[in-house]
């Protein structure tokens, strides 16, 4: 292009920015589809090259080499069972709460403006645990005030639970990925 001046525009194209390998954003499946834990992209790829593990949902992004052009895994199977120790509890914490809930008012469906919401008040002797705790968009939250879900006509999506699934303990969800709603349940 010529401007007023007469050169040349110079425009600039920003790079892609390639995925980085090591950070940790596979979700990766025991063989009984149990949720093992996260692992970098690079120790996917080579868990696959290798055949210890099969893919079973994509990203967007792709890793080139010289002579390959790869899609990036979100979602592995292991091939084989492998045994675990189970973990603890998972800790009750706003994070973990938001999380279990998926980001979403659980009387409404909106993902805008969050907060925690006591099903049964604390004020009428709610406790403040995972089975009494759920997400709610501040409209809703404010709307049912002091009252039950009952009471206020607000039922609820789903009701409160603790979660079982052992990499929330360890806090691996950094880098959660939409694809893996569909493998772990809160």
């Amino acid at each position: 292009m010529n401007t007023a001046a007469g050169r040349k525009e110079d425009i600039r194209i920003p790079p892609r920015v390639a995925p980085d390998l090591n950070a940790p954003r596979v979700l990766v499946l025991n063989a009984s589809y149990e949720p093992l834990q996260v692992t970098s992209i690079k120790r996917a790829i080579t868990l696959l090259q290798y055949g210890v593990a099969e893919v079973l949902e994509q990203s967007r992004d792709v890793v080139r080499s010289p002579s390959t052009v790869m899609s990036v895994p979100s979602v592995i199977r292991l091939r084989r069972y492998v045994r675990r120790p189970r973990v603890g509890a998972v800790p009750f914490n706003r994070r973990n709460v938001l999380r279990r809930d998926h980001f979403t008012c659980q009387y409404c469906g909106s993902q805008d403006d969050l907060t925690m919401d006591h099903v049964h008040p604390r004020s009428r002797g709610g406790k403040h645990g995972w089975d009494n705790v759920v997400t709610a968009c501040r409209t809703c939250n404010q709307r049912k005030g002091n009252l039950t879900p009952e009471e206020a006509g607000m039922p609820l999506h789903v009701p409160p639970h603790a979660p079982t699934f052992g990499v929330y303990a360890h806090g691996q969800f950094a880098h959660w990925q939409p694809e893996w709603s569909g493998y772990i349940r809160g």
